[in-house]
C-alpha cells in the first residue's frame, strides 16, 4: 500500500458520505476515491477504484453491508473494510465479524476515533468503537470456538481467558494504558500479559498477531 490511503465511502444517505468527506478533507494522506449509493453499487465502485479500504454502511438497498463484505470475501477481494453502523448489538458486530469486515465504527463516533479507527485498520490491524469490545470478550469468554480452534495451536501456544482479553482489546485497537483500564489490572500486568502472549504466538507485531488470531480462529 502506498502513504496514500485511498478510500471509497458506501452508505445510501448522502448526508453521511458529505458528513465523512469533510472529516476526510484535511487529512493529506488520506483520499476519498469512490463513493457508493446502495450495496450493488459498493462492489462496482470497489471493483472499479481497487481502494485500500472500504467503509461501508450495514443497512443499505441492494445488498446490505454484511452481504457486501461477504461478497468481497467469497471474491479473495483484500480490500480493508470498516462497517458503520448506529447499532452496537450483538448480532450485529458479530455477524460482520464473521463475514470478514476488519473494523466496526458507531455513526456519531468522534473525529480522533474515526481517524484511529481508519488507520489502524488499513495498517493491518482490528479496531471496534465504543462498547464492541466488551460483546469481543464476551463472545470469547463464552463462545465454544473460544475452547477448540480451528487449527491446533499446540499446548505450548494455547492462550488464557486472560490473554484472549487482551487479544481481544489489541486488536480492537486499544494500548496498554487502555487495556489496564478496561480490565481493572495495572499498566504493568497488561504490558507482561501482551509481551506473554505475543510471546506464546511467536508474532513480533499487530498485523502478525491479527493474522494469527484469524488463523486459529481465536476471534
Amino acid at each position: 500500500m502506498s502513504d496514500i490511503i485511498r478510500v471509497v465511502l458506501a452508505d445510501d444517505h448522502v448526508f453521511v458520505r458529505d458528513g465523512i468527506k469533510s472529516l476526510l478533507e484535511n487529512e493529506a494522506n488520506i483520499e476519498v476515491v469512490g463513493e457508493a449509493v446502495d450495496g450493488a453499487d459498493a462492489l462496482e465502485v470497489v471493483n472499479a477504484n481497487k481502494p485500500d479500504l472500504l467503509i461501508v454502511d450495514i443497512r443499505m438497498p441492494n445488498l446490505t453491508g454484511i452481504e457486501v463484505v461477504e461478497k468481497l470475501r467469497n471474491d479473495h477481494n483484500a480490500v480493508k473494510i470498516i462497517m458503520l453502523s448506529m447499532h452496537e448489538s450483538e448480532e450485529y458486530v458479530l455477524k460482520s465479524i464473521k463475514a470478514g469486515a476488519d473494523g466496526y465504527l458507531l455513526k456519531g463516533s468522534s473525529k480522533d476515533e474515526f481517524l484511529k479507527a481508519l488507520h489502524t485498520v488499513a495498517n493491518g490491524g482490528k479496531y471496534f468503537s465504543g462498547d464492541i469490545s466488551s460483546i469481543l470478550i464476551g463472545q470469547l469468554t463464552n463462545s465454544s470456538l473460544s475452547a477448540e480452534p480451528k487449527q491446533n495451536l499446540g499446548e505450548e501456544m494455547m492462550i488464557t481467558k486472560r490473554e484472549k482479553e487482551i487479544l481481544t482489546l489489541l486488536l480492537s485497537g486499544k494500548g496498554n494504558k487502555e487495556i489496564a483500564e478496561a480490565l481493572d489490572i495495572s499498566k504493568r500486568t497488561a504490558e507482561v500479559h501482551r509481551f506473554n502472549l505475543m510471546k506464546k504466538l511467536k508474532v513480533k507485531n499487530l498485523m502478525e498477531l491479527s493474522n494469527k488470531a484469524a488463523e486459529y480462529s481465536l476471534l
